[in-house]
Protein backbone atom coordinates (compact mmCIF):
# COMPACT_ATOMS: atom_id res chain seq x y z
CA UNK A 1 0.00 0.00 0.00
CA UNK A 2 2.96 2.12 1.10
CA UNK A 3 4.34 1.60 -2.52
CA UNK A 4 1.15 3.38 -4.20
CA UNK A 5 1.07 6.49 -1.79
CA UNK A 6 5.36 6.82 -3.13
CA UNK A 7 3.53 6.78 -6.56
CA UNK A 8 1.39 9.06 -6.28
CA UNK A 9 3.38 11.12 -4.56
CA UNK A 10 6.03 11.32 -7.49
CA UNK A 11 3.69 11.94 -9.83
CA UNK A 12 2.15 15.06 -8.39
CA UNK A 13 5.69 16.45 -7.51
CA UNK A 14 6.52 15.66 -11.64
CA UNK A 15 5.90 18.68 -13.34
CA UNK A 16 7.25 18.34 -16.88
CA UNK A 17 3.51 17.78 -18.30
CA UNK A 18 3.04 21.22 -16.74
CA UNK A 19 5.82 22.81 -18.46
CA UNK A 20 5.29 21.19 -21.86
CA UNK A 21 1.58 22.44 -22.10
CA UNK A 22 3.21 26.04 -21.08
CA UNK A 23 5.55 25.91 -23.51
CA UNK A 24 2.67 25.01 -25.94
CA UNK A 25 0.38 27.75 -25.10
CA UNK A 26 3.19 29.82 -25.39
CA UNK A 27 4.04 28.74 -28.95
CA UNK A 28 -0.07 29.26 -29.78
CA UNK A 29 -0.08 32.84 -29.08
CA UNK A 30 3.21 33.64 -30.17
CA UNK A 31 1.53 32.01 -33.62
CA UNK A 32 -1.50 34.18 -32.96
CA UNK A 33 0.29 36.67 -32.93
CA UNK A 34 2.19 36.21 -36.09
CA UNK A 35 -0.52 35.08 -38.32
CA UNK A 36 -2.63 38.40 -37.12
CA UNK A 37 0.40 40.96 -37.78
CA UNK A 38 0.92 39.09 -41.28
CA UNK A 39 -2.47 39.31 -41.93
CA UNK A 40 -2.38 43.42 -41.00
CA UNK A 41 0.74 43.60 -42.96
CA UNK A 42 -0.70 41.95 -46.48
CA UNK A 43 -3.86 44.39 -46.08
CA UNK A 44 -1.90 47.71 -46.04
CA UNK A 45 0.46 46.50 -48.65
CA UNK A 46 -1.75 45.62 -50.73
CA UNK A 47 -3.91 48.95 -50.21
CA UNK A 48 -0.11 50.41 -51.10
CA UNK A 49 0.28 48.08 -54.14
CA UNK A 50 -3.25 49.35 -55.41
CA UNK A 51 -2.60 53.15 -54.74
CA UNK A 52 1.02 53.01 -56.51
CA UNK A 53 -0.69 50.99 -59.81
CA UNK A 54 -3.76 53.29 -59.85
CA UNK A 55 -0.76 56.46 -59.92
CA UNK A 56 0.95 54.63 -62.55
CA UNK A 57 -2.07 54.44 -64.54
Amino acid sequence: MSNHFVSLKAFLRDDDGVTAIEYGLIAALIAVVIIASVQLVGTNLSSIFNTIASELS
